[in-house]
């Protein structure tokens, strides 16, 4: 008898067929189990210890999967969905991960019964298709500027986070925050969350003083201590050269003859210094900031011609002074012109908070930067609620792109369930079975709202079920704090249109990338020498 053949290493372990599906729905069900508390708004914080031992509490879905190590591959590809979402998106994190690994545990059944992965898939892909267009009919559309709808969406966004105990006052700074920002090229909006709206966090104090500012903020104190500290309507110069004698590149050498050339070089230095500082002194700014440093000779000059000199301030903090003040980085000191002094800050004042000095540009007339001051207890609580700012803050920048809005609490995923389980006779053959399987998937959400709060599941479900098959039952969903149906339009809390949808495909089409999966072949290389 012939020896077997062996094609793969001999320390290759390969799952095959039905053992690698059934393997990657358990590590997708394990995922999902980790974070299935975090949603709602009676939701259970999760603490984490990063391999550096510091501690992270959160129950913000995607930060959660960032800190979990994972080793098996269908679990890894269950941590990049919320990543996605986080960065498509930016809420929904938590969700996308429940119902995907939820569509994945209904497909368990339907293996075991010999259904091919394909058809199971086809079934999957249509009811996402049902889905989509149920989302399209019992959508409502908003007014970007009534800020009273605005704070109904933000509320529901951060109604289930840490900080909803401060709830109106994160909603407002989110929206004031976001409104900053917006700028309108033609027909194209740019909402830039992430590059104009600074958080900065100022342990101490208590969260009644955050604010967001009519400017920008950065942690630098003045250079010279007799500068001045206060400035109304200051004429700003922002630099991105040093204001020092160059010095060579590499290791320069000079020899000298005679005493006088020395004095001569240092002369020279000066003179260069000099040179700069003059020019820079020609157009009357009264705050000049760089990149780069500022050495005492300059720091003498500015202070004669009574200027105020920041140095090495950050590139990004610089882009969103210019921002703030409309003024124009410049790259050589020689080629400023008036049009580069940026005048539209009303004040600029040092400030002492904690044990560190802020400046402040304030008051400014058309700010396209903003920085937001969070004041908290720890550290700890301060991060938790930077990342609750940041969800809030992409909402609203979501809303600002469609400003389409579905029922929240569940209730969007129960008004689908019920049209895919109306129209399980309009598929043909046997891919209805999965089809119909998708409609007791969708319930997962609404159910583990009403299981995070306590209340009577089955009880509410069925009650749920018989209001949506009334005819205009579609907004009726979860009250997450009670755990009783109510209709989402008293309760007003809603979802932005984009992160619904955006849930659903990302966690439908996952499901079906991972059924399709008949083989997981992990090995180790050996290292070569």
């Amino acid at each position: 008898m012939n020896a077997p053949v062996m094609v793969l290493n001999a320390n290759t372990k390969r799952e095959s067929g039905r053992t690698a599906q059934l393997n990657n729905i358990q590590a997708a069900k394990a995922v999902a189990d980790i974070i299935r508390t975090t949603l709602g708004p009676r939701s259970m914080l999760k603490m984490l210890l990063d391999p550096m031992g510091g501690i992270v509490m959160t129950n913000d879905g995607n930060c959660i999967l960032r800190e979990v190590d994972v080793s098996h591959p269908a679990a890894k590809s269950m941590i990049e969905l919320s990543r996605a979402q986080d960065e498509e998106v930016g809420d929904g994190t938590t969700s996308v991960i429940i119902l995907s690994g939820e569509i994945l545990s209904i497909a368990e059944p339907l293996l075991e019964r010999n259904f091919h992965p394909t058809v199971i898939v086809r079934g999957f892909l249509r009811a996402l298709q049902t889905a989509l267009d149920t989302c399209n009919k019992i959508s409502r559309t908003i007014d970007v500027n009534n800020t009273a709808e605005m704070r109904e969406i933000v509320t529901s966004a951060i109604g289930t986070k840490f900080s909803s105990r401060w709830g109106d006052q994160m909603v407002d700074i989110a929206i004031k925050a976001v409104k900053k920002v917006v700028t309108k090229r033609g027909d194209y909006t740019e909402v830039d969350v992430k590059r104009y709206v600074r958080i900065e966090k100022i342990p101490g104090g208590e969260l009644s003083e955050c604010q967001v500012l009519d400017g920008v903020m950065f942690n630098k104190d003045v250079t010279h201590a007799k500068m001045r500290r206060r400035i109304e309507n200051p004429r700003i110069l922002l630099l991105d050269c040093p204001l020092e004698y160059k010095k060579g590149e590499s290791t320069t050498n000079v020899e000298i003859m005679n005493e006088e050339d020395f004095n001569s070089l240092l002369r020279q230095e000066e003179e260069y210094v000099e040179q700069i500082c003059a020019n820079i002194v020609a157009f009357k700014p009264d705050i000049v900031i760089t990149e780069k440093g500022v050495s005492d000779l300059a720091q003498h000059y500015f202070l004669k011609a009574g200027i105020t000199a920041f140095r090495r301030l950050r590139k990004t903090d610089q882009n969103r002074v210019a921002r703030a003040t409309g003024a124009t980085i410049v790259n050589r000191p020689d080629e400023i012109q008036e049009s580069d002094i940026g005048t539209g800050c009303g004040l600029f004042e040092v400030r002492k908070i904690g044990d560190e000095y802020f400046a402040f540009l304030e008051q400014c007339t058309d700010a396209k930067a903003c920085t937001v001051i969070l004041r908290g207890g720890t550290k700890d609580v301060l991060n938790e609620i930077e990342r609750n700012l940041q969800d809030a803050m992409q909402v609203v920048r979501n809303v600002h792109f469609d400003p389409r809005m579905l029922p929240g609490g569940g209730a969007t995923e129960i008004a689908v369930s019920t049209a895919i389980t109306k129209s399980v006779d309009t598929v043909e053959g046997i891919s209805k079975w999965p089809y119909a399987a998708v409609a007791a998937a969708l319930e997962v959400i609404p159910r583990t709202l009403a299981q995070n709060c306590g209340a009577n599941v089955i009880r509410l479900l069925t009650e749920l079920r018989t209001k949506h098959t009334q005819a205009d039952g579609s907004s009726w969903g979860v009250n997450g704090t009670t755990g009783v149906a109510v209709d989402m339009y008293k309760l007003g809390i809603w979802e932005p249109y984009c992160v619904k949808t955006q849930t659903l495909k990302t966690a439908i089409e996952s499901a079906c990338l991972i059924l399709r999966i008949d083989d997981v072949v992990s090995g180790t290389r050996k290292k070569k020498n």
